[in-house]
Parts: structure tokens; C-alpha cells; sequence
């Protein structure tokens, strides 16, 4: 629910986490009330590629960088077709842009599209209240959408948790589209869209790969009437446990043994499709400096994130599959939390993050080339 933005940044907003402690600031974007799970991400750039990446649907953000808003918006970093993120949390927004690509402010942004923030507030206690807690459902309410504390609590605890959440159909493509590939075109890979980033199908396209990029809804038939040479599963929001169709798909596969390529939520995809299980984070990962170790190499990577569910796979030991033996290939330097699975016995690997760098690092841009190499492997 948004109202008016007129006169947002005057305009008193309480942010109340369903265990009951509150925050008071100012209205940030539009004016109304909003609802989704608290989390925080800790990236200082690429605000814009946040808040556009479709795996935050139904999240309300909390920016731990404390100055927010300075590059201002532009056309060009949108990494999906709106903003998805249910509500945006900062410290100190910039009162003016300074950036030359910048054709509007980050506050008219949220606006238009009717994402309901807060300013003004000790984003950092409430970082570490999060980080103590976990994430939790959260409510910003701000102009005629404020009622009484106790009034807003009870809606708060009234609105549906993550947990259980089947959300990846409500972000995806409906009609399947083509990314072209740049210059000349050395394979063809179907991309199942669970949520995925602009960026994504990019990145492949600057490899010689015609990406068609299908909906969550695509069957098995559907992925191979395109005739691929590699099966791409996305990021997306929402839980894993509920993701059963993508499973299924992904079995269908692994049956055929196409080289496949999982990030993020097709990690958790894959994972199940092996058989491991998943679990919700305290307060997952999210942000653009994650140290990831990939096991394969000794390598440690600097790594984008966005996930608060992970698989529950065993790190020091391979596993027996119905697709041949699997190892976990990547694991987080901070907790220990699988960031990889790879197959031995077929070509099929994933990883818990976004390689794509948008916004973020580039350590992670290998994994493309990687993909690129099951696809000339099977080919050969």
C-alpha cells in the first residue's frame, strides 16, 4: 500500500520487526506501509543492481553502507524490469546525485514504482540486531499508514514468512526470449528463469552463446526444443523446499547428461536434485564481498551474494547420487556454508552465488569460461 510522495523526506516512518523493536526515521521513496523479510546487504556500490535483482522479492533491505543514493539512477544498470525489493532501509541518502550517467535520484525511483523506505535511522544497530536475531519480517509505515505500535506489530507478525515461500513464477520471464550471442555464435544453452539477472545471459552472450531464456514453468521438452548444447538454472527469491517442478526439471537433466549450470538458487536446485536437503540461513549472505574458497583450485574469491537458504550437503567427503558420485567444489570462508556442488561422473556443477559481478567483483567470471569448456568437452 503507497500514497503520496510529496514532502517524503519531512514525513515521519517507523520500521517494527515482528519480535517488536522499532525504529523511527523518515519516509524514503513512496509513502504507505510495506511488508517482507528483514535483511541486510552489505555492498557500498551497485545500490541499482539490488534493488532491480529479482531474488529480492518480498525482502526489505537494509543498506549497511551508510550513504546511500549518490550515484543517482540511470537506464543502463537495471538488471530486470522493476525494482523487486519490498521496502529499502538507509542511513544518510544523498541529498544530490553526482554522477554523470545519473538521470534521476535513487528517492524518485523508489517513488515512482511505489517502494515504501526509511531514512534516517541507526542502520547499523539494526544490522547487528539482525545479525544477533536473524532475519525476520519487518513492516515500514509511514504518512496515513501509521497507526499505533500495536496495531503495527500485529500486522507485522500477520504477514507470510520465507520460509515455505514458492515465489521464483511470480519474478521470471512468461514468454521465453533470446539473448544473441556476440559475434560468432559456438553454442546454444537454455536458461530456465527462476529470477534471473540481466546480466546473466550476457555474460554467456560475450562467450559465443545464444542464450534462450525460458519460464520457471518450462518442462523438460521445453528446454530441449531448443536443441542445447547446455542447460543454464537461474538465481530466484522464495525457498527451496518449494521448488519442486525445477527439480524435476533439472533431474531430466541430469538423466540426459547436457552440461549444466546452476548459480545461486539453482545451487539449491541442484543440491535437491541430487538429494541433499535444504536449510534457511540465520540471516544469510548478501552483498559484493563474500569470501568464497573454491576447493577445486585452492583459489579464495571475493564473491556477490544473495541467499538465505543453502544446501545441507557434507563438506569432506563425496557423496553417492543417482547421477554418479558429487562433491561440494566451493564453501564460505565466514561459516562454512556450501557454496558448490559439483558432479564427478557428468558435467554439471553450481554455485551459491552470482559470477555475472553486477554489481560486484569479477573473481567469480571463470565459471562461464568453465561452463564454456563442459559444453566443448561434450561436443568433442
Amino acid at each position: 500500500m503507497t500514497t503520496s510522495t510529496r514532502g517524503a523526506h519531512r514525513t515521519p516512518a517507523v520500521l517494527v520487526l515482528e519480535d517488536g523493536r522499532i525504529f523511527r526515521g523518515r519516509a524514503y521513496g513512496a509513502v504507505g506501509a510495506t511488508f517482507g523479510e528483514a535483511v541486510f546487504s552489505t555492498g557500498m556500490t551497485g545500490y541499482q543492481e539490488t534493488l532491480t535483482d529479482p531474488s529480492y522479492h518480498r525482502q526489505v533491505v537494509v543498506m549497511t553502507a551508510p550513504h546511500i543514493g549518490n550515484t543517482g539512477i540511470n537506464d543502463e544498470d537495471m538488471e530486470s524490469r522493476k525494482i523487486w525489493v519490498s521496502g529499502y532501509v538507509v542511513r544518510d541518502p544523498a541529498r544530490v546525485p553526482s554522477n554523470w550517467r545519473s538521470t534521476r535520484t535513487l528517492d524518485e525511483e523508489l517513488a515512482a514504482q511505489g517502494v515504501v523506505g526509511i531514512s534516517g535511522i541507526d542502520t547499523r544497530a539494526l544490522t547487528r540486531h539482525l545479525r544477533e536475531r536473524g532475519a525476520m519480517r519487518v513492516g515500514i509505515f509511514s504518512g496515513n499508514a501509521l497507526p499505533d505500535e500495536g496495531t503495527m506489530l500485529t500486522e507485522v507478525r500477520q504477514a507470510p514468512e520465507m520460509s515455505g515461500a514458492d515465489l521464483s513464477a511470480e519474478v521470471a520471464t512468461t514468454e521465453a526470449y533470446v539473448v544473441p550471442a556476440i559475434g560468432e555464435k559456438k553454442f546454444t544453452v537454455a536458461a530456465v528463469d527462476l529470477g534471473i539477472k540481466g546480466m546473466t545471459p550476457h555474460r554467456m552472450a560475450e562467450r559465443g552463446i545464444e542464450v534462450h531464456v525460458l519460464p520457471a514453468t518450462a518442462t523438460v521438452d521445453d528446454v530441449y526444443a531448443v536443441e542445447p548444447d547446455g542447460v543454464f538454472f537461474s538465481n530466484g527469491p522464495g525457498d527451496p523446499a518449494t521448488a519442486d517442478h525445477p527439480v524435476s526439471v533439472m533431474q531430466g537433466v541430469l538423466e540426459r547428461g547436457t552440461p549444466l549450470f546452476g548459480i545461486c538458487f539453482g545451487n539449491q536446485i541442484l543440491g535437491r536434485a541430487l538429494g541433499f536437503g535444504t536449510f534457511k540461513l540465520k540471516y544469510g549472505h548478501r552483498g559484493i564481498n563474500q569470501p568464497v574458497q573454491d576447493r577445486t583450485t585452492g583459489k579464495v574469491e571475493v564473491t556477490a551474494h544473495n541467499h538465505g537458504f543453502a544446501v545441507d550437503a557434507p563438506l569432506d567427503q563425496v557423496s553417492d547420487t543417482p547421477y554418479g558420485r558429487a562433491e561440494v567444489s566451493h564453501v564460505c570462508l565466514n561459516d562454512n556454508v556450501v557454496e558448490g556442488l559439483q558432479l564427478l561422473d557428468r558435467p554439471a556443477f553450481s554455485v551459491q552465488y552470482h559470477p555475472e559481478a553486477a554489481a560486484g567483483p569479477h573473481d567469480a567470471a571463470y565459471l562461464f569460461d568453465r561452463f564454456v569448456s563442459l559444453m566443448e568437452g561434450q561436443r568433442a
